[in-house]
């Protein structure tokens, strides 16, 4: 299988505090609920296509990465951190209700933008009438049980990330490295392809391609989730919250599995977890993820 993203019925640029820019890319019903959409640390927005493909017949879909990630122009400095993560997405939020006009809208976020979701509604405000978060990499307070696990698997993706490979001569030279990755071998078919398209660009120097988030950008997220001490309950938020994580008892699973079904239930939250995936549960299981999304969405009116 081969995945194409479809021309967005609607661009524009949002400008952030520093000058970044990101670009708002609008797809599927315009007359629908509003769903904002992104993706987790290193990867990008497109690259979640599986999954937000079938929302586009009644959603009002407006796809965005996040600062130095997919179809945004890196910047320099990156002021890559979680503070500048949650001021960019009430940015984001704020142009799209000035651009498009307010309407009921929730946001959908994975990983590390799921992580800056939670820091943006607990800290700076709550702008969604529904919020779904995709196994955010969930930190415990220290001295919960399960921190010890969290720090290892945040301090190890740390190391990964800075030693990550930054230049490719083509797209398929990545598209080989994910094929030989155990961590994606339950990717639904076409994603390696379509996650190395949307992962990549150009190299300003005109030699082959390199990876939009830098590998320090990349590792200075995962280092930084070890200094949020944020581990809210539910009810904390301005209204209403789904958690879903990874299996927490799959073979091989990563930390945020248990993690995110502890705060789940120490949290008193709206919780799920997806049977048989990893940490890119939208890609290993879309269809499962869709069925979570609208099953939570129509109990709040929005589907």
């Amino acid at each position: 299988m081969q995945f194409e993203i479809p021309v967005p019925t609607e661009t524009f640029e949002v400008p952030l505090s520093d000058g970044a820019r990101i670009l708002m890319r609008r797809h599927g019903k315009a007359d629908g609920v509003r769903l904002l959409v992104t993706h987790g640390n290193g990867f990008a927005a497109d690259a979640y296509y599986p999954y937000w493909r079938q929302l586009l017949a009644k959603f009002d879909v407006l796809v965005f990465d996040f600062r130095n990630h997919g179809r945004n122009v890196p910047v320099v400095p990156s002021n890559h951190n979680y503070g500048q993560l949650a001021d960019d997405l009430e940015r984001v939020v704020q142009a799209v209700n000035a651009k498009l006009g307010a309407k009921k809208t929730a946001g959908i976020f994975h990983s590390m933008s799921a992580r800056t979701a939670m820091k943006h509604a607990i800290e700076i405000g709550w702008r969604w009438d529904a919020l779904m978060l995709f196994d955010p990499p969930d930190v415990p307070l220290k001295g919960h049980p399960l921190y010890e696990a969290m720090e290892i698997f945040e301090n190890k993706l740390t190391e990964w990330a800075k030693g990550r490979r930054r230049k490719f001569n083509s797209v398929e030279e990545l598209v080989e490295e994910y094929r030989a990755s155990r961590a994606t071998r339950n990717w639904v078919p076409g994603m390696h392809e379509l996650m190395a398209q949307s992962v990549l660009r150009k190299s300003p120097d005109g030699n082959g391609y390199e990876l939009v988030c830098a590998p320090e950008n990349e590792a200075n997220i995962y280092a930084q989730a070890l200094t949020l001490d944020l581990w809210p309950k539910a009810s904390e938020f301005g209204g209403p919250v789904k958690l879903i994580g990874c299996d927490p008892n799959f073979k091989g699973a990563p930390a945020t599995g248990p993690a995110n079904q502890a705060l789940g239930r120490e949290g008193g939250y709206d919780y799920d977890f997806v049977e048989g995936t990893g940490h890119l549960l939208q890609i290993e299981k879309p269809d499962e993820c869709v069925r979570l999304t609208l099953e939570f969405l129509g109990k709040h009116g929005l589907a």
